[in-house]
């Protein structure tokens, strides 16, 4: 109940009510440049550096998360797994009506998704996730690459400036191993408070906007955080 609690308080202030954010059926991009936040001039925004760090030169799960205008988000995945796997566990973020704070139903999915293991694609049967499925490899691998667009896990804030949601991401690779580091990123700038509502500390927000961060080295199967955010000015 503590948990609930400090969610529901570090989120709630000055969200009065709020109403789920369309879908956009176009294909993911990866992080990019030129990311704005509602109502703020354009500037280039670069991604934070991913040179190093878990799921790149480490094992552990590293996943940027460009936020839409219309609340989805293009997503990649960096796994590097401690050993090979030939079978790749996806899982969706929790749907809004099990978040406290989140006060909305929503309903993850992603879509356009595509996995590179060690190098080589992988032939789908579905590129849309719906609900938590395994996914067998042909051959066992120890590094993934997804990029996938996840729409359906955010919500609008009403009364608030134009553009603020709330929505909740973690790495749909979680499952695979739960106790892989993982870093979360937004990219763009417009993050202003994170809540990990599965840690025994749940804000887990670090620095200040704009410049406003996730507290890294998460294990992986509590690795979801609750943001809340101003979502650019583009579709």
């Amino acid at each position: 109940m503590s948990a609930r609690r400090t969610l529901t308080a570090a989120l709630i202030v000055g969200l009065m009510a709020t109403t789920a954010c369309s879908n956009e059926l176009a294909g993911p991009t990866p992080p990019s440049p030129g990311l704005v936040s509602a109502g703020a001039e354009p500037e280039q925004v670069q991604p934070p550096p991913t040179a190093e760090g878990p799921g790149l030169t480490a094992p552990g799960i590293r996943l940027t998360a460009v936020p839409r205008g219309d609340g989805s988000f293009d997503v990649t995945e960096d796994v590097r797994l401690r050993g090979s796997t030939d079978t790749v566990r996806l899982r969706l973020p929790q749907s809004g009506d099990r978040l406290p704070g989140l006060m909305t139903r929503t309903k993850p999915q992603a879509t356009s998704l595509q996995i590179v293991a060690d190098g080589d694609p992988v032939l789908l049967p579905d590129t849309d996730v719906k609900a938590a499925r395994d996914l067998p490899l042909d051959t066992p691998a120890t590094e993934l690459k997804l990029t996938y667009r996840l729409s359906g896990s955010s919500a609008r804030s009403l009364p608030s400036p134009t553009g603020r949601a709330l929505a909740a991401i973690s790495p749909l690779t979680a499952a695979t191993d739960g106790t892989l580091p993982t870093n979360l990123a937004v990219s763009g700038g417009g993050l202003l408070n994170a809540v990990c509502p599965l840690m025994p500390e749940t804000r887990c927000a670090v620095g200040e906007p704009p410049g406003l961060g996730i507290q890294q080295g998460l294990p992986a199967d509590r690795a979801l955080a609750v943001l809340q955010l101003d979502l650019p000015m583009q579709p």
